[in-house]
């Protein structure tokens, strides 16, 4: 068995007030859109090959009622590798951060942000050999 692709699947109350964190201050874009009740129910968002997804808890109560009702507000984390820990630190200046920047003992410069749908980001430098 091979995976060939993971994305990450962030629920939110509302999907618009985390695009600034991935659209101008990452520069991702949206590759796709759902509506849902005059909101986004659904975007994935893409820079390059990484790509992330939000869904509305209300989008998700329509697809499935059983995974909102499963879903609880759990909150999930993600943790993206990039080649540039401060270009990552001036473009996301307006956000929380939660993780100062550090360096690991397995060697990885990090800064971790809390998203405003509330899930954590940790992004990481680290020197390929």
């Amino acid at each position: 068995m091979q995976i060939h692709k993971s994305t990450a699947v962030l629920i939110v109350t509302t999907i618009e007030p985390s695009l600034a964190f991935w659209q101008h201050g990452l520069g991702f874009e949206r590759s796709v859109e759902v509506p849902h009740e005059g909101k986004l129910g659904f975007v994935i968002l893409t820079n390059g090959a990484v790509e992330i997804m939000y869904q509305s808890v209300a989008s998700v109560g329509a697809d499935s009622p059983a995974h909102l009702h499963d879903w609880r507000d759990d909150r999930s984390c993600l943790y993206v590798e990039v080649d540039d820990i401060d270009a990552i630190a001036v473009a996301l200046n307006a956000f929380e951060i939660v993780l100062p920047k550090r360096t690991t003992f397995y060697g990885a410069t990090e800064i971790g942000y809390r998203e405003p749908g509330g899930h954590y980001v940790t992004f990481a430098e680290t020197s390929r050999g």
